[in-house]
């Protein structure tokens, strides 16, 4: 993919200049903020593209703060996937979960990372409605004006505030009866539970289950997995030490995955599985596992 690294606009006499320095700067912006929308590296990275393209035919001495411009347009183009992505969703074959993103030493991708990066928090957003999501992904991540954000939804700058504000209380609300748990208890519990698995301890895992844990698997219809949620530690146990026998992965690697710790198993050369976990009081309460081959293909 072309990232503007290389080649430079056209344009004005150190229009050529300002986008290369601002680009290398505000390009982990404008990936951040497609990311968060749409929940899709692949996506995410057209609209990177498209961006530059808008970019590189802009009259950039017209524009005062070059970082909301750049992230403004991945977010009107951005905001024109997300609504007719419900189409798209509803034809999804299973549960769907965002797409892996890699955000430890070795990302493709850099991205600025927080809280709202993450695969549960990505889950909460997909829960808004598209001007809700774009409301607060641009004003609560990236503190972009309400009228900045009124122009990309076509909207008075008092309603796209409402829809941040409106957008945060129901985040807020589904961070507060799920809450995470801090990174040295993930490190522990994943150890633990990589251990097990690869050991095949039924009651190992067990134990690292919440009693009422749900088992999520996005496979997307490209290949076998679970089409509805599983309940219950002994059974979602049971469901991975089956599977587990039947995978045999060569190895399973901890890695940072939206800003967290997860797990990626590899096999035969390539990642064919990246789960990531809800933690809550030593326990986990949601698995979260995306086998779907097209949305691990960018690993």
């Amino acid at each position: 993919m072309d990232n503007g690294h290389t080649s430079g606009p056209p344009g004005p006499s150190g229009q050529q200049d300002r986008l290369g320095a601002g680009w290398e700067t505000y390009r982990p912006a404008v990936f951040g903020a497609a990311y968060r929308l749409l929940g899709s590296v692949a996506d995410a990275e057209d609209v990177t593209q498209d961006v530059w393209l808008r970019a590189a035919g802009a009259d950039l001495r017209q524009i005062d703060d070059l970082r909301a411009w750049l992230v403004t347009v991945a977010a009107r183009r951005c905001y024109d996937i997300l609504r007719s992505a419900r189409v798209r969703r509803e034809a999804y074959v299973g549960p769907w979960l965002p797409e892996p993103l890699l955000t430890g030493p070795d990302a493709a991708e850099p991205v600025l990372v927080d809280e709202s990066v993450t695969s549960a928090m990505l889950l909460i957003m997909e829960e808004l409605s598209p001007p809700e999501r774009v409301a607060f992904v641009l004003h609560d991540v990236f503190g972009l004006q309400f009228a900045r954000i009124a122009q990309v939804l076509g909207v008075s700058a008092p309603a796209a505030r409402q829809l941040a504000s409106r957008a945060r209380r129901r985040v807020a609300r589904a961070k507060q009866s799920a809450p995470q748990a801090p990174k040295a208890e993930r490190e522990r519990v994943l150890a633990a539970f990589r251990a097990a698995y690869e050991a095949g301890d039924l009651a190992g895992l067990v134990r690292l289950l919440h009693p009422d844990v749900v088992y999520v698997t996005d496979g997307g219809g490209r290949i076998p997995a679970a089409r509805k949620l599983i309940h219950g530690g002994e059974r979602v146990a049971e469901v991975m030490v089956r599977v587990g026998r039947q995978w045999r992965p060569d190895r399973i690697d901890l890695a940072e995955v939206g800003g967290e710790l997860a797990l990626v198993f590899h096999r035969e050369g390539r990642v064919y599985s990246v789960d990531t976990v809800q933690i809550t009081e030593g326990l986990i309460t949601a698995y979260r596992r995306v086998v779907n081959p097209e949305k691990l293909q960018h690993l």
